[in-house]
């Protein structure tokens, strides 16, 4: 029983077609800022937007969707998605995630 749940895992998936990127965060910075470590190889400033700050806690190493501003894209980007420890694994297993750990 417990395989078939564990196999009906719903990992939401970076979309290309609206600029998202896949990261992890490697600081908090404090007043909803953390730095993300991209997976096309930019270190970015994130930011948590105000209607996610009490839906999405966030620690340091976690795997993040996120997506880079329109302006200084290059350096900023609001944080849109956490994944969960299972949901981690999921995107570890298929390979995913090779790039950035």
């Amino acid at each position: 029983m417990a395989e078939q749940q564990e196999q009906q895992i719903r990992v939401r998936l970076p979309k290309k077609e609206e600029n998202e990127i896949l990261g992890i965060i490697e600081q908090m910075l404090g007043a909803s800022r953390v730095r993300v470590r991209c997976l096309d190889g930019k270190t970015r400033l994130g930011r948590i937007p105000g209607r996610l700050k009490k839906k999405i806690w966030v620690r340091e190493g976690d795997i993040v969707i996120v997506k880079p501003w329109v302006v200084q894209g290059d350096q900023k980007c609001d944080i849109i998605w956490r994944y969960t420890k299972t949901q981690v694994e999921w995107l570890k297993r298929k390979g995913y995630l090779d790039e950035i750990l």
